[in-house]
């Protein structure tokens, strides 16, 4: 064949395959940082799209959508924000489901000092408590389930140091602002075990379960990116990663 006729062919195609490809703004809650970042760069791989990300609080996330923030596609916190959104129809119905549940752990950065049982809460070892602010973030609010069922609330609440997200909270305690703090296990979980420090895993039964649930948001109901990524979350490679990073499916 003409050498030119396969180069004209080759660009035709080229571009045929960019008019295809989309973007997909998503909001993504913050504990979910690392495993979407992996996810977004394999979706694009595989699929041609871009997956543009956006990280923070669950509630914020709800404010800004309300408002008009332009994103295709939630991955909250909590399986409450993403139906709320559906009922209000600013989510496509039909389209909401549970993509990881989460697990809670208390962790400190340094070597030994939590203890496998979380004793170390009813200790005066400690002066400073990180967590998620529990009106804003799930996992600051089944942190404050959990010290409601241990009895310690009112014993730790003075020593409180309060992130506006999970990944606020995470930073109070990698950088000593705080002695310890309940976070994400998938903030200090890699490869199927603890990447630093001493830590609590805390048992589900201690909180109402973390189920994050994703959803289409009306913005996005009509881009092939998004429903590409929702269904890519799905799949088992995704999952596979997920679980990688401690969560439950």
């Amino acid at each position: 064949m003409n050498p030119f006729l396969l180069l004209v062919l080759f660009t035709l195609g080229f571009a045929a395959a960019l008019a295809e490809a989309d973007e997909v703004q998503v909001a993504v809650a913050a504990n979910f940082t690392a495993p979407m970042q992996k996810i977004a760069a394999e979706f694009e791989r595989d699929s041609g799209h871009k997956a543009s990300l956006s990280f923070g609080a669950t509630g914020k996330f709800y404010a800004q959508i309300k408002n008009g923030a332009p994103f295709h596609v939630l991955l909250a916190a909590d399986d409450e924000t993403p139906a709320k959104l559906e009922r209000e129809g600013l989510a496509v119905a039909g389209t909401r489901f549970t993509y990881a549940i989460g697990r809670l752990v208390l962790w400190s950065a340094r070597e030994g000092f939590v203890d496998d049982r979380g004793a170390v809460l009813g200790s005066d070892s400690f002066n400073k408590l990180a967590i998620a602010n529990p009106k804003l973030a799930p996992y600051g609010a089944a942190a404050v389930e959990v010290l409601t069922r241990l009895g310690l609330l009112s014993a730790t609440e003075p020593r409180f140091v309060q992130g506006e997200n999970i990944a606020q909270t995470y930073q109070f305690v990698a950088s000593s602002n705080a002695d310890l703090g309940f976070v994400a296990l998938s903030q200090v979980w890699k490869d199927g075990r603890l990447a630093s420090g001493s830590a609590w895993v805390v048992p589900a039964d201690l909180h109402s379960p973390i189920r994050q649930d994703a959803v289409i948001l009306s913005a996005g109901a009509g881009s092939a990116a998004a429903k590409a990524l929702v269904k890519y979350l799905r799949g088992d490679p995704a999952r596979a990663l997920i679980k990688s990073y401690g969560y439950d499916l």
